[in-house]
C-alpha cells in the first residue's frame, strides 16, 4: 500500500471504509464524519505534504452495493513530493451533507458550489454555498441519476431562463 493509505490507517483506522490503487494511483473511500480532519492531516502531515486540492466533485452511485449512494471525491496533489491522491467520502442519499474543505483549501469553494448545484450535497460551513451554475430556482440537481434523462421540459421554459432583467 501507498505511505499516503499507512498514515491515515494509522490515524483513522476507524474511518477507512477501503483502500486501493486503480490504475497506479492511491484511493481511499472514508466515513464522512471525519473528513475535515482527515484532508488536513493529508495536508499539514509533513510526510504527505498534500498542499493542493486540485477538484472536488462528487459520484452518484444509485443502485450499485455501495456503502451509500453519493460519494464527495477529493483529488489531491503534493508538489513537493509529485504525488497524487484521492479521497472519497460516501454521503447518504437522505442527508446529503458533508463538511466543507473550503477552510482547508480556499480553492474547494467553486468546486463545492458545483457539486452543491449539480448533485445537492450540503457543504457545511461553507462561506457561501448558493448555486453556480443552474438558476437558482431551477428544480433538481441535473448529474444525479434520477434527474429524467430528457430534462423536465426545461427547454420549453428557455426563455425564462435566459431572458436577461431590464
Amino acid at each position: 500500500m501507498a505511505l499516503e493509505t499507512d498514515r491515515l490507517r494509522e490515524r483513522f483506522a476507524d474511518e477507512l471504509l477501503e483502500a486501493g490503487e486503480p490504475c497506479g494511483q492511491p484511493v481511499v473511500a472514508v466515513k464522512r464524519g471525519r473528513i475535515a480532519e482527515i484532508l488536513r492531516f493529508l495536508k499539514e502531515d509533513p510526510a504527505l505534504a498534500f498542499d493542493s486540492l486540485t477538484d472536488v466533485t462528487a459520484v452518484d452511485y444509485m443502485n450499485r452495493d455501495l456503502w451509500e449512494r453519493f460519494a464527495v471525491v477529493y483529488n489531491l496533489y503534493s508538489f513537493s513530493r509529485n504525488a497524487r491522491f484521492r479521497v472519497k467520502a460516501f454521503v447518504p442519499e437522505a442527508d446529503p451533507s458533508i463538511a466543507s474543505a473550503a477552510s482547508i483549501w480556499a480553492g474547494a469553494t467553486w468546486a463545492e458550489r458545483e457539486a452543491y448545484d449539480m448533485y445537492g450535497i450540503r457543504f457545511e460551513g461553507h462561506p457561501d454555498l448558493r448555486r453556480i451554475l443552474m438558476p437558482d430556482d431551477y428544480p433538481g440537481h441535473p448529474l444525479r441519476k434520477d434527474y429524467p434523462l430528457k430534462g423536465r421540459g426545461e427547454r420549453a421554459n428557455f426563455r425564462r431562463y435566459t431572458a436577461q432583467e431590464d
